[in-house]
């Protein structure tokens, strides 16, 4: 599995620089980190490394981003990975009282 995101920012019509994020896997009951990052100028984050299937999730902090008064301080978008052979690309577009997200290209 390769993976990448990008967030953008709907309310200002740009890409969400500087938003730290942490890929997951579900273990069990529980969560274990495969990777974290930041997004680049272009809200961009690629290439995060190949991994096994099932379940996951991208923890976006938003406070990083939005202040510490951000009305979503994060967002948590779980997913699953059913071909791992495939690329998975997870968008997440973000304003400051909403946000939704699918399954890019």
């Amino acid at each position: 599995m390769s993976l990448s995101t990008h967030v953008l920012d709907t309310s200002s019509g740009r890409p969400a620089p500087g938003v730290p994020v942490r890929l997951e896997a579900r273990v069990g009951t529980g969560w274990r980190e495969v990777d974290h990052g930041v997004t680049d100028a272009d809200g961009r984050i690629a290439g995060w490394p190949a991994g096994e299937g099932g379940v996951h999730r991208l923890v976006f902090d938003l406070t990083a981003y939005h202040g510490p008064a951000a009305f979503y301080p994060e967002v948590v978008v779980v997913f699953r990975i059913t071909e791992p052979a495939e690329h998975y690309h997870v968008p997440l577009l973000l304003s400051p009282f909403g946000y939704t997200t699918y399954r890019g290209s």
